[in-house]
């Protein structure tokens, strides 16, 4: 059976690698960021634990199946990151990679609830070198063909603002690849967005469309 010190070293191993990923995550404002990541490996690190509790406490020839619940966390833990998935105008997905880092750290979490930590280690610093080396190598080959472009725009808000953007950029085949959205005051805010076009042309006519959208303060493109 575990003494105290050995669950109190899992579950703070579990909340230490799950935050690595979860930083990324936050530091990129996505859907699921630090919190959410430390939680689900925490909850999955508790999984295992009690996993190996029962068995501990149930091995006089008592059949307990205890492992299932180790196993439902990864199955379980689908319906979360399914939760982080948006499908946007065009086609447009996104969420997936948040998606499968959550169902990554439950995984972790159960590694180092199992005590496999070089396991858990190694997949913490592989995730990591995917989600900040791979983004840059992924832009490439997703900007073949295309132009990158990341605008600032600065909005009343007002419901429907968003809506309208994607309209026009829809109007001029403009792909969104990403969108953040921040409040700068009680009525403005600011709208991030990192857009593919086919012909660089368009970018002019595109800000300029964009500027005449009524409630729209002000639009540039981010170095």
């Amino acid at each position: 059976m575990l003494d105290s010190k050995q669950v109190f070293i899992r579950l703070i191993l579990s909340i230490l690698l799950s935050g690595i990923i979860g930083i990324d995550r936050e530091s990129t404002n996505k859907p699921a960021g630090l919190r959410t990541h430390i939680l689900v490996s925490l909850g999955a690190t508790l999984m295992m634990l009690l996993s190996l509790h029962f068995n501990s406490m149930y091995r006089n020839g008592i059949t307990m199946y205890t492992d299932r619940m180790a196993a439902q966390v990864i199955s379980g833990i689908g319906f979360l990151g399914a939760g982080t998935i948006l499908r946007r105008d065009k086609g447009i997905i996104t969420g997936l990679t948040t998606a499968a880092s959550l169902w990554v750290v439950a995984a972790i979490g159960l590694a180092v609830g199992a005590g496999f930590y070089l396991g858990a280690v190694l997949t913490t610093i592989f995730t990591v070198i995917t989600l900040i080396t791979f983004q840059k190598v992924s832009k490439k080959f997703r900007a073949k063909g295309q132009y990158l472009a990341s605008l600032r725009i600065i909005s009343v808000d007002k419901p429907g603002i968003v809506g309208k953007i994607g309209q026009v950029l829809g109007e001029h085949d403009v792909n969104i690849l990403s969108i953040n959205i921040e409040h700068i005051d009680a009525d403005l805010i600011s709208i991030n967005l990192e857009v593919a076009m086919k012909e660089l042309k368009i970018k002019y006519d595109l800000l300029n469309t964009i500027a005449s959208i009524e409630d729209i303060v002000e639009v540039s493109q981010r170095s």
